[in-house]
This record gives structure tokens, C-alpha cells and sequence, in this order.
């Protein structure tokens, strides 16, 4: 007989008696429950008695029902089903449930599924057990992860991987290092992970340190994602010789053709102040997306080329790339800082046709952007059509109705803020307590500044300080206002001690503003400011020889005074002006206007304030000297430029002196206009002779 004919005939007798065997079983046996635990029936049926035919049928049902599970994200479900199973699940099974639980970062559930595969007896190999591992560190659950890295027999290098980088995210560098040191082999991923640490942790040396032993190591090539951080660390450094060594390592391997490596360059020239090198990088990166815009048109913002940088983000808007919430409140911020509200509209109204998130902190950065541009009222509509105001827009629009003159509205808000449920930081109270100041509510403010840690549990900030005294030195409560500095656990700070010399400045107080001046001496002698305040100080009391000592000291001292500047924007155009400034296209007729309204002034009351001028000559050289300061000049070149009843909005860049306040009160009064000043500390709106401020700032 042939040998495949045997083997045919054994196995038809095996089919044979197994037949035999099944049909016995299904006649003779009954329905029956056995139960293993009485809440976990287990039905038994005869056709459950054969495991090769069923076995496989219930485990396919229960991985079929797993799967509909965890796509529906049933994961509690899934965990009780897992625990009521009796039957050990395959290793697909627990792949699928654990993967679920990493993307929900359910620690508890995972917990569960590892103590259910120790208790099943089922052992798992490296790939199952770096799951859990990878869902321990994820969750920032490093004891379970180390006592699990512990156990684990057989680890590969993912394994070490995985707790590297978990120690890593949680800050632990130095424990992330100990495992890298032991590692007994290691990879690309292994060298980047613990490099990126470094960077991540603000530790720049240590990670070029280890970049460097990698490139000796010829064993690892740097990739794409190397090379970034490596960059990072230069950039964070700002050393540009490094980053342009790491540079030419990148052009000779081969890796200046990635997206992601071009952004790093573009960073780290950018951050080095190397702008020239950066944009030649920009203009060269292929396939340049929104990062790579964003991170260009910033570092422009970030050195002050703000006309570069918007002309930029014009160019952006025309390349059909869409820009993202962080690209929005970087150009924000920076038409803030300019005061460009009109390109701040056009921004937003770029923003509501694009559509973007009303709950980004580019919603924020719009609140912010309105505000610090004198427009509170649109600042409050966009502000009311956010669904969830963040702390960052509360605080912007309470500091906004704090610098435009309306105080209450600001302490109506905070008290609503806090109704809201949100709890203000130490930035809140600055608005709060400028408030304060702003409309002379002086034991409010005080009232406010005790509240800070005692009811909100806060520490006193030096600007909480610097505001305080601020409050109490402008309305003469000096010994107060010394109380408060003797007392400080910090040392007072500049803005402290300006403050406290302005408040010198109001009440004519030599001694204590002398005291304040010395201190601001120490801390900062090349600031003009400080000496000139207090010469102001001197002149208004009529002690010329002491204003001469103050001149003499900035002669000696090389201190310059900083010219006062002030700038209009008409017809789109910036038009500025300094004292005296005869060079504008309309000097003649700015000069004209200004002659006529003087005569109007003066004869419905107006008195120049020549006290002020820190000059001991005679009272119409003073007078003369008064009135063409920069302010006055650019408030003059918008009357006689924009119509009849429009408003103007003027910006200086320093304090407006007193008799510009007074005069400009007048003005507005007789060209019955509404006229807006913001100088280095607030907004001043004038409207039929009367200031937001109400004399008070």
C-alpha cells in the first residue's frame, strides 16, 4: 500500500470515531449552568464542550466586540467586559484595549489591564509590555513605569527608550541620563530623546555637549530631528558661532532639504539677531508653511522692525497659506505696541472671514490689541462675543478701562470676574490698583492691595508694591507710602521709587523726592528721566541754582534727555513732530493755527504753566518755549487736516506735561473736538474742556 493511501485511511477513521464521539455527546447531555462567580454566569451547552470547534468562535466574538468598543472609545466598558471574561485574551486583544487606554491617558484603566494580564497568567512579550510601559510614562505615572522597566525580562531598546523619555517630560533629566549612560546599546532615537531633554529643560550646554559626542560616535548619523534640537540649544544660547557650525555639519550631510530643519536655521539666526542670515534663510526654504512664516514675521517683531515684519505678514496673507491663531497674536501684539489700530481691523477683519478659534489666545491678543490702541468700546464688543473670556482678556479690558479714563468700569469688571468664577493673578491688581489711582480711590486701593494676599492668597508682587505707593504718594500720603517701603520683604525696585518722585513732584516735597532721586541714581544713572523730574521739582519752587546742579551732574554724567516725540496718523500716513518742529510740509499754517487759538485760549481763562520750564528766563521766552511742544503741534496738524468734528488721536512717547493737558483741554473746547492723547502711561480724552483723567494722573 502506498504511503499517501494510509494516511488517507487513518484520517477517515479518526473523522469517524470523533463523529461518533460528538453525537454520543449531543444525545446523552443536557442544558446546564456552572457558575464560576455569581455574578459571572458562565452558559454551558453541549456544543461548548468540544474546545476545537467553539473555543475559537467565543474568542472571535469577544475580539469583534472589543473592537466595536474601542472605536465607539467605550473604554469603561471594554474594562468590564475584559474582567468578566474567563477565557485569556490574545495579545492583539490587549494590544488594542492598552493603545486605548494610552490615547485617553486613562492610568487607572491601564492599571487594570496589566494587573488583568498578571492574573491571567499570560506572559507578555517586550511589545505588549512596552505598551504599558509607554501608557505609565504618558500618564506621568514614573514609580509604575520603573517597577515595571524593573521587571521586565527580555527589554529591548524601545524599552529604554520609552523610560527615558518619560523621566524626561516630568523634568527629571538627571535620572534620564543615569538610564542613558546604562543604556547597553543605543539608537538615533536614544541620542535625540536625551538631547531634546536638555533643550526642553533649559539646559543648552549639556545638550550641545551630547550632540557633539554623537557626532564623534560614527556609529549614529544626526537626523532631521537632531539637528533641530541642536539648534535649539544654540539658539537658546544665542551663540551664532554654534549655530552656524551645526549649519555647515547640516549642508554637508545632506539635511538642509527638510522643512523642519530650515525652521530650526530660521530660529536660531532670528534669535541671534542675525536677520540678514535668517531671511536669506526664508526666502530659500522650500515648501515654506505656517510655522516658517509665523516664526520670520516674529523675529522682525522681536527686533523691532515692525514695519518688516507687517510687510511680511502682508506677504503671507497673498501666498494662499493660511495662517494660524499664534501668526494673529503676533501681529496683534505688535500693531499694540505700535498702535497701528487701523491695521489691527484690517487683521481682524482678516480673522472673521477666515474663521479662528473664539476660544485662542488670539482672541486675547485682539481684547489686548483694542485696548492699548485707546479703543475700549470695540475692545468690550469683542471681548462680549467671546463664549469663555480667558484671564488674559478680563485683565486686558480691566487695564484698558483703567488707561482710558473710565476707572469704574474697570472695578465693575473685576467684580465680575471674580462672579465668574475665574481667580485674578498678580496682573489683574495692577489694573485694578491703576485703577484705583486713576480715580483717586485711595483707601479702595489700599483696601485692594491687603486683599491680594489676604483674601486671595498671593504673594505682593514689586508692581503691586510700585502701585501702591503710586496710589498714596499722588494724593499726599506719604508717610503711609514709607510705611509700606520700610516694611517690604523685597527691595524696592525702580518703578517704586519713580513713582513715589512723581508723587514728590505734585506735592512739592524736597526732601522725600532727594531720597527717591538718589535711590533711582543707584539704579539706573543714564535715565534722563529721574533728573529731570526732579529738576521740574526744583524750578517750580523757583531754586534755579539746584536745577543749575542737576544740568551740571548730566553734563558730567553724559545723560541726555530724551526728546519728547509725538506722531499722528492721517490719511494712513504717520506725521511726527518734535519741540519747535518747523520741518513739516504745513509748519506755516500748523504755526498760524496754533497763534490763533493761543489768543482764544488766553482769553477764556488759559494761564501757561511756565513753572515748568527749566530755564531761568524771562516769563515770555517761557511761554514761547511752551508752545510749540510736540503734542500741541501734532493736535494743531490734525485740526487743520481732518474734517470739521472728527475725532483725533494723538500718541506720545512721554508724559504730557501739565500745561499741554491744560492747553489741550481748551482746544478741545474751542474747535469742539474730541481729542485723544496717550502718552507713556495712559490715555488722556479731551472733550469739551475736560479730561478722562480728571486732572488726576
Amino acid at each position: 500500500m502506498k504511503p499517501n493511501s494510509l494516511n488517507l485511511r487513518k484520517l477517515f477513521r479518526y473523522l469517524s470515531i470523533r463523529s461518533s464521539l460528538l453525537s454520543s455527546s449531543f444525545s446523552s447531555q443536557t442544558h446546564s449552568i456552572q457558575v464560576v462567580n455569581p455574578q459571572k454566569p458562565i452558559f454551558r451547552s453541549p456544543e461548548n464542550a468540544d474546545p476545537f470547534i467553539n473555543r475559537s468562535g467565543r474568542d472571535s466574538k469577544f475580539k469583534e466586540t472589543v473592537d466595536q468598543l474601542c472605536q465607539q472609545k467605550r473604554l469603561k466598558d471594554v474594562i468590564q467586559l475584559l474582567e468578566n471574561q474567563v477565557h485569556q485574551p490574545s495579545a492583539a486583544l490587549y494590544t488594542t484595549i492598552l493603545q486605548l487606554c494610552i490615547e485617553n491617558r486613562a492610568l487607572d484603566e491601564g492599571r487594570k489591564v496589566h494587573a488583568h494580564i498578571k492574573g491571567s497568567g499570560f506572559v507578555p512579550g517586550p511589545f505588549i509590555s512596552n505598551k504599558i510601559l509607554d501608557l505609565y510614562c504618558k500618564c506621568g505615572s514614573i514609580p509604575d513605569a520603573q517597577k515595571l522597566f524593573d521587571e521586565m525580562g527580555d527589554r529591548d531598546l524601545c524599552s529604554w527608550n520609552t523610560l527615558i523619555s518619560g523621566y524626561a517630560k516630568l523634568g527629571r533629566v538627571l535620572e534620564a541620563r543615569k538610564l542613558f549612560d546604562e543604556m547597553p546599546k543605543r539608537d538615533n532615537f536614544s541620542w535625540t530623546a536625551m538631547i531634546s531633554a536638555y533643550v526642553k529643560h533649559k539646559q543648552p550646554e549639556n545638550a550641545l555637549e551630547l550632540y557633539r559626542a554623537m557626532q564623534r560616535n560614527e556609529i549614529f548619523m544626526c537626523n532631521k530631528f537632531t539637528v533641530s534640537s541642536a539648534l535649539a540649544a544654540s539658539a537658546a544660547m544665542q551663540s551664532l558661532r554654534l549655530g552656524k557650525e551645526i549649519h555647515g555639519h547640516i549642508m554637508r550631510t545632506g539635511l538642509d532639504s527638510d522643512a523642519v530643519v530650515w525652521s530650526a536655521l530660521l530660529d536660531v539666526y532670528g534669535k541671534c539677531g542675525s536677520l540678514n542670515e535668517a531671511r536669506y534663510i526664508f526666502d530659500r526654504t522650500l515648501g515654506k508653511d505656517t510655522v516658517s512664516w509665523t516664526t520670520m514675521i516674529d523675529r522682525y517683531f522681536g527686533d523691532g522692525k515692525w514695519e518688516d515684519g507687517l510687510t511680511l505678514f502682508s506677504d503671507f496673507l497673498s501666498s494662499g497659506i493660511r495662517p494660524n491663531e499664534f501668526t494673529f497674536a503676533g501681529v496683534l501684539n505688535a500693531c499694540a505696541h505700535q498702535t497701528a489700530e487701523e491695521l489691527g481691523r484690517q487683521v481682524h477683519g482678516h480673522m472673521m472671514r477666515t474663521g479662528f478659534d473664539p476660544l485662542s489666545f488670539a482672541a486675547s491678543a485682539l481684547v489686548h490689541m483694542y485696548t492699548k490702541c485707546g479703543s475700549v468700546e470695540r475692545a468690550h464688543k469683542v471681548f462680549k462675543w467671546l463664549p469663555r473670556p480667558d484671564l488674559v482678556s478680563w485683565t486686558s479690558l480691566i487695564n484698558g478701562y483703567a488707561q482710558n479714563g473710565q476707572p469704574h468700569e474697570a472695578l465693575k469688571l473685576f467684580d465680575l470676574l471674580l462672579k465668574s468664577g475665574n481667580q485674578p493673578d498678580h496682573i489683574t491688581f495692577i489694573g485694578v490698583l491703576s485703577a484705583c489711582t486713576h480715580a483717586g480711590l485711595v483707601d479702595k486701593g489700599v483696601e485692594y492691595f491687603h486683599s491680594i494676599k489676604e483674601k486671595h492668597g498671593l504673594s505682593h508682587t514689586a508692581d503691586h508694591y510700585a502701585c501702591v505707593v503710586d496710589l498714596l504718594s499722588r494724593s499726599g500720603r506719604f508717610r503711609e507710602a514709607e510705611d509700606i517701603i520700610n516694611k517690604m520683604p523685597i527691595k524696592p525696585d525702580k518703578f517704586l521709587w519713580a513713582s513715589l518722585l512723581g508723587g514728590c513732584r505734585i506735592h512739592g516735597n524736597f526732601e522725600l523726592a532727594e531720597r527717591a532721586a538718589e535711590a533711582l541714581f543707584q539704579i539706573e544713572p543714564e535715565n534722563a528721566a529721574t533728573y529731570v523730574t526732579l529738576a521740574n521739582i526744583y524750578a517750580t519752587a523757583g531754586k534755579w541754582s539746584e536745577v543749575a546742579e542737576i544740568r551740571k551732574l548730566m553734563d558730567e554724567r553724559g545723560v541726555v534727555k530724551k526728546p519728547g516725540m509725538s506722531w499722528i496718523d492721517v490719511k494712513k500716513k504717520v506725521h511726527i513732530f518734535l519741540v519747535g518742529d518747523q520741518s513739516h510740509l504745513r509748519s506755516n499754517e500748523i504755526f498760524e493755527f496754533l497763534g490763533k487759538v493761543s489768543k482764544r485760549m488766553k482769553e477764556e481763562g488759559y494761564v501757561p504753566h511756565t513753572n515748568y520750564v527749566l530755564h531761568d528766563v524771562e516769563e515770555e521766552q517761557k511761554e514761547q518755549n511752551l508752545f510749540y511742544h510736540s503734542e500741541k503741534l501734532a493736535v494743531a496738524f490734525g485740526i487743520i487736516s481732518t474734517p470739521p468734528g472728527s475725532p483725533i488721536k494723538v500718541f506720545k512717547n512721554l508724559r504730557t506735561c501739565v500745561d499741554c493737558h491744560t492747553a489741550i483741554k481748551f482746544i478741545s473746547s474751542i474747535a469742539e473736538r474730541k481729542i485723544i492723547v496717550r502718552d507713556s502711561s495712559r490715555f488722556h480724552c479731551f472733550e469739551s474742556g475736560r479730561c478722562s483723567c480728571h486732572d488726576y494722573w
